[in-house]
């Protein structure tokens, strides 16, 4: 009875938890905060950007996979100078994650495991292997991108552009504007996105179109401050193509930034059309923010060794000899082989003694 009700709080433990990832609201962007309309919910499941950085422009491109029911939602994201805004390649993070994929090698053991011989039983219960692994604020432009209704914006005023924001359908939570307002000191420029399915009645769901941004900037920079407002833990992945390997200087209220994968490639399709076709620095990035009200500042990128990584999957195999015969087999059973056949030569051994006949004495 005991088990019954444990397995019984596991379950409603988990459907809480899952009800709770619809109903919490999610301002998880690396980039700014997706904001739904009111008492609509959206949930980003993944956020990838791929940077590119020649020393003097930057160029961001950005892809999500959100879930919820949301009709419409909305976020902002600063940039330190005048910037342009297309749609992006949906095949770039394809090829990217092809560049990087992790080293495949074996792995070999000399005892049997679970799934070797003779722990591999099939019960036949049809179960397969496991799958693989407005005042103060200035118009630059407003177009409609695919799924995005884009607004490139000025503004001296956070508070005006708050109420700007609002005024014209961009609904964004009133303490935004708190945390505009260090961007706004240092005179950053704002793209500010709706996004809007455009089937009528349609929810946001699944994978985004790419949206691509650029603007000049004299440091590879990827603004991070407003992530600080979400309510919930935070994850950031970075495909960055520089000169040189690029790491955060700091990891700005987060873990330690972890690089996954580093090294000179040859761009082609997706990646050439962003980066150009020559050689260039590859660095990945992999970065969790348990807490993100401690993020404190945007990621400031340098340049650092170009020291080459790739990660290593390991495939752990029984180590076999000719058709697959496995080595502890033959150690074992030759082990036993010789072991019998020295028992079998002593008791041979024995049986050839002569035996003292009768009347035969020992010599005194």
């Amino acid at each position: 009875m005991r088990g019954t009700h444990r397995i019984l709080a596991t379950i409603v433990a988990l459907l809480a938890l899952q009800l709770g990832s619809l109903v919490a609201p999610a301002y998880a962007c690396g980039c700014g905060a997706m904001i739904p309309t009111k008492d609509q919910r959206i949930g980003v499941d993944r956020e990838e950007s791929a940077v590119h950085w020649d020393g003097r422009t930057e160029t961001v491109v950005m892809r999500f996979n959100v879930h919820g029911d949301a009709q419409h939602a909305a976020w902002i994201m600063p940039v330190p100078s005048r910037a342009g805004v297309t749609l992006g390649d949906p095949g770039l993070f394809d090829a990217l994650d092809r560049l990087t994929e992790p080293e495949q090698r074996d792995r070999f053991h000399f005892w049997p495991r679970e799934g070797d011989w003779p722990f591999d039983h099939d019960y036949g219960d049809g179960a397969g292997a496991p799958a693989p692994g407005a005042g103060g604020v200035g118009v630059v432009g407003r177009e409609r991108l695919g799924p995005f209704d884009v607004a490139r914006l000025t503004a001296t005023d956070p508070d005006a552009l708050g109420t700007w924001l609002r005024t014209n359908g961009f609904e964004l939570p009133e303490r935004l504007t708190g945390a505009l307002q260090p961007y706004v000191e240092r005179r950053w420029e704002y793209v500010a996105v709706r996004l809007a399915p455009q089937q009528k009645d349609a929810v946001l769901q699944g994978e985004l179109t790419p949206l691509r941004i650029t603007f000049a900037s004299p440091e590879l920079v990827y603004p991070m401050r407003l992530s600080r407002l979400a309510k919930t833990s935070q994850s950031l992945g970075l495909s960055i193509l520089a000169e040189h390997r690029m790491e955060p200087r700091s990891p700005i209220g987060g873990d330690a930034p972890e690089v996954t994968f580093a090294g000179r490639i040859e761009p082609a399709g997706p990646v050439a059309a962003l980066a150009g076709t020559r050689p260039i620095q590859l660095t990945v990035l992999e970065q969790e923010f348990p807490q993100p009200a401690r993020i404190d500042d945007d990621h400031h990128l340098r340049a650092v060794a170009d020291t080459p990584y790739r990660r290593v999957e390991y495939t752990d195999r029984l180590l076999t000899v000719g058709d697959g015969i496995p080595v502890w087999l033959l150690t074992v059973g030759g082990g036993l082989l010789l072991t019998a056949l020295a028992a079998l030569l002593a008791v041979r051994a024995t049986r050839r003694r002569p035996a003292a006949g009768p009347g035969v004495r020992s010599a005194v």
